[in-house]
């Protein structure tokens, strides 16, 4: 115990008193030998800086939370629908437009093979769903295709995964946020003028509700989800009673209509139809990826999650491309402002004056804005997971205040909105990149999860093999099929950039096997106490309070130290040599002159003649360069000192052989210092050190 029992003598002879000093107890509480938990206390803000700078993000994000906080932040199933399906669901505002706008250029005729289109994508989408249920039951540590490929693959099939969905969850957040913009200009055309600012906010927006933690940012994106899904159905009940009942409306024509073309209908048109809305299927996978955000049982949760999420998709996309063609509904030309394919089926259903059409616009654009959520969970997640496996950096597998892995959140942000940017904010321009990946990883998950079968042959294995080799057998199709009629159209970035992901993955995690090899210890080693010499070389620039601070320092670390003066004024040298001599008497004064000015170089070389110079004989010592810094009180004084300090530092950073320490004097610290008698000039500094 830090502290403990102190025995006090009483007034009388016979008087003994025990206090008991806990100066810890504020701090930390212990939970074993020699081991000490931290509370919220000593993570308290401790300058004026520091306090602001607490109170600022306590009113962003909130409150910091403990670990054991977390089982708290694990979702119901009611909150991860909208956490984890929100891209999915949302996918059928825009999926249909995109089979149409295929279509509409073989004609009239043409696009009453939409439906087909559409049914097809919803089979493979069952198909998908079943196979990624499984993934949710075999691996309820999350990671998805990443560690289904890793494990039942190779490391290579892995990252080819990972990467893949890493640029997936970037084109979801570009897409769906270019997307919502699309509903905002179908009922306010003057919004399209201000797509970027609007991305920016909204993007920004989402990413403060994911960096204040899980359960918050489900709170705020589980209304206009729920709104989204039930106004959509409520359009098709609608549509489906007036097809039933003959009763279709009229849809005026608009002026920026796409005109159907007279191009043959040919099997690629059919096939790039089918790639387009493919889109569909994205964010599927985001589930099997997060479900140890999932409440206990997790597997269980998110499996039921996964089969809520694709019938309602399946629904509502099939539901919106019936009524479409139905109701003889065109796709808008591009970059022309006009309503989009979604916005006049709601239009088509509710009635243009229908307070209903505006909330669904309204709830449609908040949908494909919080679209992007589905992604500001997932590639945090598995950024994590590659991080902890060696594959990205690791602090992407830092969890933040709010038990939110911050460093994933923000490098999503940032590198979707550079994509919304560069892209001018166009959804149909971003749509051919998107829906590769996906792929990739649909078929290595599920070529993985037939290995896994295999390998495990537990009650029913064979049959569940058979729907995952289906699965990856079809997905393989629609993967070479999206990747070819797409390829022109930009698909070809993607195909480019997922290998040299799995470049930079690979260097990445070769340096940090490299640096594990350097540090680590032999199993038989035992550690001895050093033999290796040591000396201290402490660079001063004048004789000050925090020299000699310094000096001591130094003092306490070897006996062998000696001070460096590198200076382009000789008178000053001799006025320096003069008070050292007299005030530091013991310790070595080398005066280095320096004509050309420079400070650092000539220090780097006169450490490298004290290594020269040195018994070849015996080991290099270690030398440790002891700095002295004067620290001020105030932050906005620090710019004024310490530049020859930090460019010194710099410099000796990787030097071999080589120790630095930096000794702060504090300005609130001269009264201790005089109290202690460490300048007066008739009584020679202690070697107690400071």
């Amino acid at each position: 115990m830090i502290g403990g029992r102190r025995p006090l003598q009483g007034r009388k002879i016979g008087d003994r008193r025990v206090r008991v000093d806990r100066p810890h107890s504020p701090y930390f509480r212990y939970t074993g030998a020699g081991m000490l938990t931290a509370k919220e206390a000593a993570t308290a803000p401790r300058t004026g800086v520091a306090l602001v700078w607490s109170n600022l993000r306590r009113s962003l994000f909130g409150r910091p939370l403990s670990n054991e906080d977390e089982a708290e932040e694990r979702l119901p199933k009611k909150l991860a629908l909208p956490i984890f399906s929100s891209d999915a669901i949302s996918s059928s505002a825009y999926a249909t437009e995109e089979i149409l706008r295929v279509l509409v250029v073989a004609g009239a005729a043409a696009l009453t093979l939409s439906i087909e289109v559409a049914i097809a994508i919803a089979i493979l989408l069952t198909v998908v769903s079943i196979s990624y249920r499984q993934v949710c039951r075999a691996y309820p540590s999350g990671g998805g295709a990443y560690v289904v490929a890793r494990e039942n693959l190779s490391q290579t099939a892995g990252l080819v995964a990972a990467g893949a969905l890493l640029i997936d969850y970037v084109m979801t957040v570009a897409v769906s946020t270019a997307s919502a913009i699309q509903q905002i200009q179908s009922i306010i055309p003057a919004a399209y003028d201000y797509r970027i600012e609007i991305a920016f906010v909204s993007i920004a927006l989402i990413t403060i509700g994911n960096l204040r933690g899980l359960r918050e940012s489900g709170n705020i994106f589980a209304f206009p989800t729920y709104l989204f899904v039930a106004l959509a159905i409520g359009i098709v009940v609608i549509g489906l009673s007036r097809i039933v009942t003959g009763t279709v409306p009229v849809v005026p024509p608009q002026p920026e209509v796409v005109r159907p073309g007279v191009e043959v209908l040919t099997i690629f048109l059919l096939l790039k139809a089918f790639a387009g809305g493919s889109v569909a299927l994205t964010g599927v996978e985001a589930i099997a990826n997060g479900v140890p955000a999932f409440k206990p049982p997790e597997a269980k949760n998110a499996a039921n999650t996964m089969v809520t999420m694709a019938f309602l998709l399946g629904a509502i996309f099939i539901g919106v491309t019936v009524i479409a063609h139905a109701f003889a509904i065109l796709p808008s030309e591009d970059n022309s402002g006009g309503p989009t394919v979604i916005a006049l089926v709601a239009q088509s259903a509710y009635g243009q004056a229908s307070p209903l059409f505006y909330i669904f616009q309204g709830a449609t654009a908040l949908i494909l804005f919080l679209a992007a959520n589905t992604s500001f969970n997932a590639f945090p997640r598995l950024a994590a997971i590659l991080a902890q496996d060696g594959f990205m950096p690791s602090q992407f597998a830092f969890r933040g205040d709010r038990l939110a892995f911050s460093w994933g959140i923000v490098l999503l942000a940032a590198i979707a909105f550079g994509l919304l940017f560069a892209f001018n904010g166009d959804t149909h321009a971003l749509i051919p990149l998107y829906s590769v990946g996906v792929f990739v990883c649909f078929t290595l998950s599920q070529t993985g999860m037939v290995r896994h079968w295999l390998a495990v042959r537990e009650p029913g294995w064979w049959w569940r093999a058979i729907v995952n080799a289906f699965g990856g057998l079809l997905t393989l199709v629609v993967l070479l099929v999206v990747a070819s009629v797409k390829f022109r159209d930009g698909a070809w970035l993607v195909l480019v950039l997922i290998p040299l992901l799995v470049l930079l993955f690979q260097f990445i995690h070769r340096q940090y096997a490299t640096s594990r090899r350097q540090l680590a210890l032999r199993p038989d080693q035992v550690v001895a106490a050093p033999h290796r010499e040591e000396r201290v070389v402490v660079p001063i620039n004048g004789l000050s309070r925090a020299v000699v601070q310094a000096v001591n320092v130094g003092r306490s670390i070897s006996p062998d130290v000696r001070a460096v003066l590198v200076v382009d004024d000789h008178a000053y040298a001799e006025q320096v040599r003069d008070e050292w001599a007299r005030q530091v008497p013991g310790i070595s004064l080398v005066v280095v002159e320096s004509p050309y000015r420079a400070l650092t170089g000539p220090f780097l070389a006169y450490l490298d003649v004290l290594d020269q110079a040195w018994t070849p004989d015996k080991d290099a010592p270690i030398t440790f360069v002891v700095i002295p810094e004067y620290v001020p009180r105030h932050w906005w004084e620090r710019i004024l000192y310490n530049q020859s300090t930090s460019q010194l530092r710099r410099a000796l950073l990787g030097r071999p052989n080589t120790v630095i320490t930096n000794v702060p004097y504090r300005g609130e610290e001269p009264a201790v210092f005089e109290r202690r008698g460490r300048l007066d000039p008739h009584t020679p500094p202690d070697s107690s050190g400071d």
